[in-house]
């Protein structure tokens, strides 16, 4: 069980998570300072580390809209953040699932900052209200990118494998 830090409504935008100012910053180990930084009190508390790995942000429709900047999703990853959302926008889902990034495609989610929820593979419960919510899970092979890491650990993961079972052969 996790508990959401910050709710946010629809068409969050990759400029909202990331802003545009900081792209000469572009890598994953320097991106996690400027997650939101337009919400300067969440911002704080994720640099001071206050926000546990694992935490939820939820989120309405179309969350990461706008640019295709890989950051987006990067300046997330480095919090180990959890994104439950309405639905993504098409590129920063791409972009989140190399990058390993956990998401949670749940189209009628309730939840507010506070609220402990309970992720299964098939439902969210939002152990605050005591409602259930059903989610969409990903294509198994977007899944499994995700569960390895990202697509880099995945794919040397399959490579590691096939080089194993040659081995055997």
């Amino acid at each position: 069980m996790a508990r959401v830090v910050l709710k946010l409504g629809d068409d969050i935008s990759t400029d909202i998570i990331y802003p545009g100012r900081f792209m000469a910053t572009v890598l994953p180990t320097e991106t996690p300072q400027y997650a939101f930084a337009d919400f300067p009190e969440f911002n704080a508390r994720l640099k001071k580390g206050e926000i546990p790995a694992g935490s939820i942000v939820v989120a309405g429709k179309n969350f990461g809209c706008g640019s295709s900047r890989e950051q987006a999703a990067s300046t997330l990853k480095g919090h180990e953040l959890v994104i439950v959302a309405r639905n993504f926008a098409r590129i920063f889902l791409q972009n989140a699932i190399n990058l390993g990034l956990r998401l949670v495609v749940c189209p009628e989610i309730e939840a507010e900052e506070g609220d402990e929820l309970e992720i299964l593979p098939d439902k969210i419960i939002n152990r605050t209200s005591g409602k259930e919510f059903r989610v969409e899970p990903l294509p198994k092979a977007r899944q499994a990118i995700i569960d390895a890491g990202g697509l880099i650990p995945y794919t040397r993961q399959r490579l590691l494998e096939k080089a194993a079972s040659r081995k055997k052969d």
